[in-house]
């Protein structure tokens, strides 16, 4: 009860919708009772059983309500017969079809507008998770695979719909239609109602065996529905760009007109399901309605069959027999939807460790230096780096070398704070930057990776993702710097190109030269390179290398290199080993020293 309660806030905004379903329902209810209800008497007047009723009958008070409406209801059929049973007949058949109609239409609506509620709570529910998604820090990636995210914020939240939200239904109009009618029927036959309840549990039990839920496909929805998904896999693919570039509202927005749509189509889709039941039923007494005229004429002329019996018999097992399945099914539903909703409030309920300070400051200049003083840092049990100190004054370039696993990277993700150090304090400007705002400190950095990544999106919007509503000659002009220009010229559309899922469509030259563009855009003070060109061929490694150095130019920068030659302009080099500096220095001045620099530089000079 308690996930159905959390998962019930959702429903808040949409509570307008839940009022009017609950006034249908009451309607339906009431409707759905009353139809059976007046087939009796009328039936008894019109075939005999009780004496035609001429004088209009007067109020008594409660305890006489019921011999008042039969007697109301056996006037008006009297009068309007005239002694012509066939007539009569007809208006009773006439009065019945629209006591159903009037009952479908208000189930319809009823369901119409539940609808909206339940399509409206999935909505907000993936919004929100979404937003969580691109709001937890990188770790909780590492710990959780892609496609478990992936499923919870589809299949699971569709289980909450069906089974949580679909009980709301079920509160007011299956209760109340049960009530309307056992009160009815106790009020014209106890011993009718006695079969009712024996009936019922067993007729239900079967048909709630064999009975199968129509489950219809819709395009849209299915289009629409690998359309988000495939934006939140290229989120959790991406999300360190995302991150870097302070791209998540961007997302966001485009994730969101995509839950839109996928709102607007589900909503036609469920009221065409919800119009085929009440379709199907009110077409299902049409056909009642002949067997009645059948079976009237049967009493009328034949006098073979009680015909008030035979139709208060089927009213009542069709009345009471599908909302009794239905209560039936209910707990089951909440049982599944238990498990559901615990694997999405896990997500929307987590954490995060990487929180902004209260009175963070939100720094948008750039002007002494950074600073790594004393830190340690680890991912599991085993420390990456220990008591490392590092500083880097303002327009020098730092470059990290080192074996696999010295912790260059983890430099980088320290300083653009995906990670926490777990002691020391890296500064900029002075500052911790646990006391900048998450924003304004990616806000002073541009981050490229060793893996390009790009999105399923035009060259002209991958690239303006560094800066938004940046105009199409800053674009070009970002993309000349990073020696692109000529390449996306010669594409079929230019900058407008679909570049295919994470790039494919270019090489690795051709996309480590769009995420220089991107950063080139940002333009930020500080530039964050790391191994951003360890997996090129020669040539697109000249072609980036050249736009590295003109972007870096006038820029602090961190790079973390694999490829020696890519850092020997570098201010400072600083050798790694098993988290510790074990030298810095120029290039120069390493090579002097005779040591792991040298020997690393000799190494890559016999593999080449």
């Amino acid at each position: 009860m308690d996930y159905f309660k959390k998962i019930l806030r959702f429903a808040k905004p949409y509570r307008k919708y839940g009022y009017l379903n609950i006034l249908f329902n009451i309607l339906y209810a009431l409707f759905s009772a009353l139809s059976f209800a007046a087939l009796i008497p009328m039936l008894n007047v019109l075939f005999g059983k009780d004496k035609p009723i001429t004088v209009l009958p007067e109020y008594t008070g409660l305890g006489g309500a019921k011999d008042y409406i039969m007697d109301y209801l056996g006037y008006h059929v009297t009068q309007y017969a005239d002694g012509d049973k066939m007539k009569g007949l007809i208006l009773v058949i006439s009065l019945i079809l629209v006591l159903f109609l009037l009952k479908n239409l208000f189930n319809y609506l009823a369901m119409y507008f539940i609808t909206f509620l339940r399509n409206g709570v999935l909505k907000d529910i993936r919004n929100q998770m979404y937003e969580k998604i691109t709001e937890l820090p990188i770790s909780y990636y590492s710990e959780k695979r892609k496609g478990d995210v992936i499923a919870r914020i589809t299949s699971d939240v569709l289980e909450i719909q069906h089974s949580f939200l679909s009980v709301l239904e079920l509160i007011v109009r299956e209760p109340l239609t049960i009530l309307f009618t056992i009160l009815i029927m106790f009020g014209i036959s106890g011993k009718l109602t006695l079969f009712v309840f024996i009936f019922i549990p067993i007729a239900g039990g079967i048909i709630s065996w064999i009975g199968k839920s129509l489950k219809k496909q819709s395009d849209d929805v299915q289009k629409e529905q690998g359309q988000f998904l495939s934006i939140v896999e290229e989120t959790l693919g991406g999300i360190r760009v995302i991150k870097a570039f302070n791209a998540e509202s961007r997302f966001y927005q485009t994730f969101s007109r995509s839950t839109k749509r996928f709102f607007d189509f589900s909503n036609k889709l469920l009221n065409r399901q919800n119009l085929a039941s009440p379709t199907g039923e009110f077409l299902g007494i049409l056909v009642i309605g002949v067997l009645l005229w059948f079976g009237g004429k049967m009493v009328i002329v034949e006098e073979t069959l009680d015909a008030a019996s035979f139709i208060a018999y089927m009213g009542l097992a069709y009345n009471i027999l599908t909302p009794a399945k239905s209560i039936s099914k209910a707990s089951y539903g909440v049982k599944k939807g238990n498990a559901a909703a615990e694997r999405v409030l896990e997500i929307l309920e987590t954490e995060n460790p990487i929180s902004e300070a209260e009175n963070a400051i939100a720094k948008n200049a750039f002007e002494q230096g950074i600073s790594l003083e004393n830190i340690s840092f680890r991912y599991a049990d085993e420390y990456v780096l220990k008591n490392f100190n590092l500083n880097v004054p303002k327009g020098h370039a730092v470059a990290l070398v080192g074996q696999s696993g010295s912790g260059k990277s983890t430099i980088a993700n320290l300083v653009t704070r995906f990670y926490d150090v777990n002691a020391g304090e890296i500064k900029i400007d002075g500052i911790n930057i646990k006391e900048m705002t998450k924003k304004s400190l990616r806000s002073l950095m541009g981050l490229v990776t060793q893996d390009s990544i790009l999105f399923n999106d035009s060259v002209k919007n991958n690239i303006g993702l560094g800066k938004e509503n940046a105009t199409e000659a800053e674009i070009i002009e970002a993309a000349k710097i990073a020696n692109a220009h000529d390449f996306i010229s010669e594409l079929p559309e230019g900058y407008n190109t679909n570049i295919g899922d994470s790039g494919n469509k270019l090489s690795g030259g051709q996309k480590q030269r769009l995420s220089i563009a991107r950063a080139v855009l940002k333009n930020p003070p500080i530039m964050i390179l790391d191994e951003a060109t360890s997996a090129l061929d020669t040539e697109s490694e000249r072609l980036v290398q050249d736009a590295l150095e003109k972007m870096m130019r006038n820029r602090t920068s961190i790079v973390i290199a694999h490829r020696l030659s890519t850092i020997q302009s570098a201010n400072t080099i600083v050798v790694l080993q098993k988290g510790e500096i074990v030298e810095h220095g120029s290039h120069e001045e390493l090579l002097a020293l005779n040591g792991t620099y040298r020997k690393l530089v000799e190494m890559q000079s016999l593999n080449s």
